[in-house]
């Protein structure tokens, strides 16, 4: 199993109609599976991966 180690948190957002009747919207986070060098699995939001992915290449 995939550990989930991120702590970002879901944006929540109003949907407003024309009459401005406000209703909560959550917007999730695009969680991933990813493999660490170690071997081990973890959750990671697309965000994370991209800016991991770009600290190794500078490195």
């Amino acid at each position: 199993m995939a550990v989930n180690i991120t702590t970002r948190k879901d944006n929540v957002k109003n949907i407003r109609s024309h009459a401005l009747n406000a209703t909560k919207k959550r917007q999730n986070l695009n969680l991933q599976v990813y493999r660490l060098e170690d071997g081990t699995k973890v959750r990671l939001s697309a965000k994370e991966i991209r800016t991991l992915a770009k600290n190794e290449k500078a490195a």
